[in-house]
């Protein structure tokens, strides 16, 4: 009897460890609910939306060389995206700035390890319509036309007849506005009046294709004609703005936000997309973010037409012949 009695016990015991053994094996949900690993599961993100172009393609390219995995994007303004993170709503956001330095502050004070990837240069785009014959324009003049000293288009052109400019940026708090705001203005408000947020960068070029006097300000991944897998045609809907940093702009000193001209500096208006990180279990935030600064992730960025942040570049002379 007495035998029989520890028989059933070590039966209950080793069921007990078979049961707790098969539950280890599944997927382990901590405090926080979350069950993602560096290459498995469901997470949302947050993006700016200037870079859904880009986002797109490498989460396409992510899930398929991760099956398990599930990347979510959140495309947003960068100031809610931002707010997102340091709220613990999310844990990895895409976007043009790096984190303030009382942003970092705040997640350290509060025993968190934010990590900053830069990923590429983007160009900030300046289009115009399309029947809008001045196309250059100095980093003064577009100063100038953001705090409100010039606001028609005949203080730029005598002979134009086009009117009042009217400058339209993607969202209000994004980072096309807060990029102009910090590293063109110097922390300048905008003071002009006739300065409209869209609903996203789709919807600037809308809008300048139909508005004769408009000028939008976007970024350069969204310029790209689909067709040219040579990333040198931008869309024939719109013209894109050639920028100088000289106090005259001709079609000689200024310059488009074509990949090269990011490469080597001629174009002024040169923006970093980040990775902000704020993770602290290390999975599939940081396995996504890693991917686009990988190689594969960084020739997508280069097949975008921006310029990756990682990667060998070769440059080559071609001579053009017009005849």
């Amino acid at each position: 009897m007495k035998k029989e009695f520890r028989f059933k016990i070590t039966n209950t015991l080793l069921l007990f460890i078979l049961i707790v053994a098969i539950a280890s094996c599944g997927p382990h949900k901590r405090k926080d609910g979350r069950t993602d690993t560096y290459s498995s599961g469901v997470i949302s993100f947050a993006s700016d939306e200037s870079f859904s172009p880009i986002v797109d393609e490498e989460r396409e390219v992510f899930e398929s060389l991760y099956p398990k995995a599930k990347v979510k994007p959140i495309y947003t303004d960068e100031t809610d995206a931002v707010n997102k993170l340091m709220q613990g709503k999310i844990y990895l956001v895409i976007t043009s700035r790096d984190y303030s330095k009382k942003e970092y502050a705040n997640l350290k004070s509060r025993r968190f390890m934010p990590v900053a990837i830069k990923l590429a240069y983007d160009g900030l785009a300046l289009i115009v319509n399309k029947n809008n014959t001045d196309t250059c324009l100095t980093i003064h003049q577009i100063k100038d036309i953001l705090t409100g000293k010039i606001s028609n288009w005949k203080q730029i052109n005598p002979r134009s007849r086009k009117g009042t400019i009217q400058v339209v940026f993607d969202r209000n708090g994004s980072s096309a506005v807060n990029w102009c705001v910090d590293s063109l203005l110097k922390g300048k408000p905008f003071k002009k009046q006739d300065i409209m947020a869209a609903k996203g960068s789709k919807q600037v070029i809308d809008y300048v294709q139909k508005t004769a006097g408009a000028i939008g300000i976007i970024g350069s991944n969204w310029l790209n004609d689909e067709g040219d897998t040579t990333n040198t045609t931008f869309k024939k809907n719109i013209t894109v703005v050639s920028v100088s940093r000289m106090q005259k702009a001709t079609p000689y000193n200024s310059w488009k936000p074509y990949q090269y001209y990011l490469y080597n500096g001629n174009y002024p208006l040169i923006r970093t997309i980040y990775a902000l990180l704020n993770d602290p279990l290390n999975a599939l935030p940081w396995g996504f973010a890693h991917f686009i600064e990988s190689p594969q992730g960084q020739m997508i960025i280069y097949k975008t037409g921006l310029l990756p942040m990682n990667g060998d570049i070769t440059v080559r002379d071609v001579n053009v012949n017009n005849n």
